[in-house]
This record gives C-alpha cells, structure tokens and sequence, in this order.
C-alpha cells in the first residue's frame, strides 16, 4: 500500500510541470477558438534546435562510452519498434470498421519516435534530478527506422496477397462461366481463359531462364527496403538528431552547447509544448471520420508501448546496469508516435491508408497521452521500482 501511495503522489507532482502545463495551456488556446498563431517555420526551428542539442549531448557522451554499454539497449529498441507494429495489426486491425492496411499505418506511426516527445522526457529527467546516459537519446533510429520499414513491408504484403487473392477469384469466376457456356450444339464451348494453372503459366511471357515472367503487377508489389531507410534518415528531425550525433562525436563542441543550446532548451521546449498542444486539439476532427476504435487505440497504445519499453529497458538495468533514467527514455521514446518524419514517409509508403486514422489518433490523443500521462508514469515507476534518483 505504501508503495501504491508513494507512487501516485509522485505522478500526481510530475503532473504539474511546466512542460505538460504548457500542453495543456495549448489545448485550452486552441479549444476557444483563439486567434493566436505560431508560424509554421517557428515549429520547424523550434524542433530542429531542440533535437541538435539532444543530439549533441549525445555524441559527447558517445566519445568518452563504452560502446558495449549501449548494444543491449538499441537491440531491444530495434525489438520494440517491430512489436508495436505487430501488436497494431493484430488488435486494432481485428476491431470491426478497421481497414488492415490503416491499422498497420497506425501502428507504423505509433513504433516511430517523436523528437519533442524524446525532448520532453529528457527535460523531465533533468527538472526531477534523474541521472540518464545522454546517450540514451541516441535509441532514437534504432526504434524509429524499423518501425516505419516493417508497417510499410507488411502493408505491402498484405496488399499484395490481396490483389492475388482477387486474382484467383476472378480466374475461378471466368472459369465458371467459361465450363458452363454452350454451343448451340449442345457441347461445352472453348473456354475463352486458361482453365489450369499450367494452361495459365503457358500463356505467360518465357523469360531467358525459361520460366514464366512476372507481371508488373507483381513486380511491382516487391519491396524496396532501402528506400524506405534513405526516405527515414533524411527526415527533417532525424537528420537533426544524426547530424547532432556526428558533430558531438566528431568535433568539439563542448563551449557551444553549454553557451547556446543548453540554456535555450527548456525555453524553447515550453513553446513547443504550446503549439503541439494547439495541433492536438485541432487535429481531433480528424478522428470524427474514422471509426471510434483509433480514439480507443490512441488512449491505450501509448502507456501499452511505454511499459514493454519499460520491461525491456529493466531487463537492460539488471544485465548491464542501464540507469533508471535511461530506462525512463526507453519508455518514452516506445510511448511517443512520431509528428515529423513519421507521416509524410507513410504517406509515400503505405498510399492506400487513410492519413486521417494514423495521423488523427497519433497526434490528437496518442502525443497529449505519451507526454501528459506516460513521462510522469514511467518516471513514478522507476523510482518506484528502482529508486531512479
């Protein structure tokens, strides 16, 4: 009982950040039909220096790591980022008025990683106190490319046992049709389409190597792996995050973080926070189009993903001593859904689904979840669990 109270007056604090007080400030903005704006290109500056800091201070504490430190983790963040997929298509997938190919969206969307939600933890971990390896943010591709790479795989496959599928019913219709047309003699009439497989494949163009070639359509459902990293990696806030990464591995730039970005950081997350708070509300008329289930999913997923982030990330604790604060950003990195880079490479990746269900249940409920509940949950729980202090 002591450790239930313990741990609910602590979440109950975390609750009154300054950080998730300015998400909801945004909310509330954006609920009152208030006129005030923040430009587009604000957001992106906002997003890009708050991940280059992120970035930095993770390449300075990748040059003096041990790499072997870090091997467990981004081996279970590469797991997570496939097992949300996996769990997104076979339980919102399986609800009724779901669309498969949606639900595989969605949960591309949701294994991906959102920068400002990575930012916000990191700026948690450090208003509480917490100690992390700054190297942690650094778990952020290994979550986010799989992610994206195994929704649009499955997608494609499951589009294209579709198409096959139709195939062979509309081949067995003609045959059909075919068996039961007659002359006026009385006798069955040629069949107009091939009535066995071999008839089939005969009719098919020969290639050099003697067998049938594929039809366009067929090469045209094969999946291009690389791309689809190339389309991820240069994503506007994975490449800021990477080149952080690189010039804090590769050069110097101790003085310059610690005069520039580090002290801006907080003060640019608030605005952030504000506007992501304005583009939630806004963005929960998107989910009135879709089936009801994305809202539910939306609720769930976040804290569903953020624990099996959390359990492996203890299992990472007990092997190699992973702090608690690390631990922490596993979890919410599993919890966030990516708002940047995530979209528009799904948008190219999976065109069939529905951007209205992904992006609708990520942003309007699945962000404000990750960041107002998740963050302080699994910071409550690690130092519940593990005395992250």
């Amino acid at each position: 009982m002591d450790f239930l109270t313990e741990f609910l007056t602590r979440f109950l604090d975390k609750l009154q950040s300054p950080t998730l007080g300015f998400l909801i400030g945004g909310m509330v903005v954006a609920a009152v039909n208030s006129r005030l704006q923040i430009p587009d290109a604000i957001y992106k500056f906002i997003v890009f220096m708050l991940l280059i800091k992120v970035g930095l201070s993770g390449g300075i504490a990748i040059r003096n790591a041990k790499l072997a430190e870090m091997l467990l983790p981004a081996v279970f963040a590469v797991v997570i980022g496939i097992v949300v997929v996996f769990i997104s298509r076979n339980t919102l997938g399986r609800l009724p008025g779901i669309r498969t190919v949606d639900a595989i969206a969605t949960g591309g969307l949701f294994g991906a990683v959102s920068g400002s939600t990575l930012a916000a933890g990191i700026t948690m971990l450090e208003s509480e106190g917490i100690q992390y390896e700054p190297w942690a943010a650094a778990l952020y591709p290994f979550m986010d490319i799989p992610a994206l790479v195994t929704a649009i795989v499955l997608a494609s496959i499951y589009i294209g046992k579709q198409k096959s599928l139709s195939k062979q019913e509309s081949l067995s219709k003609q045959e059909s049709l075919s068996k039961q047309s007659v002359t006026a003699g009385g006798y069955p009439s040629e069949p107009e389409y091939p009535t066995t497989r071999q008839e089939y494949r005969s009719q098919q163009p020969i290639t050099a190597s003697g067998y049938p070639s594929e039809s366009d359509d067929t090469a045209s459902n094969r999946v291009k792996i690389w791309p689809i990293v190339k389309d991820s990696l240069q994503g506007s806030a994975l490449s800021a995050l990477l080149l952080g990464l690189a010039l804090g591995i590769l050069t110097q730039p101790d003085s310059v973080y610690e005069s520039f970005y580090n002290p801006l950081f907080r003060g640019l997350l608030s605005i952030l926070m504000l506007i992501l708070g304005m583009e939630a509300w806004a963005r929960i008329g998107e989910l009135r189009k879709v089936a009801q289930w994305y809202a539910v999913y939306g609720l769930v997923a976040p804290l569903l993903h953020g624990l099996i982030g959390f359990f492996f990330g203890w299992i990472a604790h007990l092997i190699t001593g992973f702090s608690p604060g690390g631990v922490v950003l596993l979890s919410v990195i599993a919890a966030s859904s990516s708002d940047i880079s995530g979209p528009p490479t799904l948008r190219g990746g999976i065109p069939k689904a529905n951007p209205s269900a992904y992006i609708g249940s990520s942003t309007a409920v699945g962000t404000p979840i990750a960041l107002a509940i998740g963050i302080p949950l699994f910071i409550g729980l690690a130092q519940a669990v593990m005395g992250g202090s």
